[in-house]
């Protein structure tokens, strides 16, 4: 968290919280919701300007609620999450890098969902893969040893039998299946966070 943002909340710290002003969509853009785009449940505008998106990649925390948001100064500004609190994106030298620029070197764990969503885990961060990347992913899954066909993969989507594993730094990660309704009470996060009664 940056300097300036600690010093604010020290100076101001009842600021109200600001929710469903800004999302994060599951290609991993940062998305600022008007009141026109919340009304509509809209995803809202994609933001572009590099300095901002940098502050909000900084800035950019959860509380012990599972709920995601940005520390703009004083004020905390919740998003809703289309998929998860990270996205994903492949990557030539560190095989997956996040929307916030950090690269996800490491993974604990990775799960295929029923909708052929892969979301990857490593601590605190879970990630959804940008569904752009899958095609350059694919390869590096071996289903019970043996490269992964379109319907090898189809048919674990549905059964999900057999040995699944994602190549990833030398390493094989099992691949557990996943309902993709499940994803957000299995990692412990809501997708539209709303302000506490009271």
């Amino acid at each position: 968290m940056d300097e300036l943002v600690k010093q604010a909340l020290a100076k101001w710290p009842n600021v109200p919280h600001c929710y469903g002003w800004l999302g994060l969509d599951a290609r991993g853009n940062w998305r600022m919701r008007d009141q026109h785009a919340q009304q509509q449940k809209l995803p809202g505008d994609k933001i572009a300007h590099v300095a901002l998106l940098n502050f909000i990649n900084r800035n950019y925390d959860h509380d012990e609620r599972g709920c995601w948001f940005f520390q703009n100064g004083p004020q905390r500004v919740y998003l809703n999450l289309e998929a998860t609190p990270y996205i994903a994106r492949s990557d030539p030298q560190h095989g997956f890098v996040l929307q916030t620029g950090a690269p996800l070197e490491q993974i604990a764990q990775a799960y295929l969902c029923d909708n052929g969503a892969l979301i990857l885990r490593e601590g605190d961060i879970v990630a959804q893969v940008d569904d752009r990347d899958m095609a350059q992913v694919l390869p590096a899954l071996r289903l019970d040893g043996q490269a992964l066909s379109d319907d090898a993969l189809l048919a674990w989507l549905e059964n999900g039998q057999g040995n699944l594993v994602l190549l990833h730094n030398g390493k094989e990660i099992a691949v557990q299946p996943l309902s993709y309704d499940a994803v957000p009470r299995t990692f412990g996060f809501q997708r539209a966070p709303q302000a506490e009664k009271g």
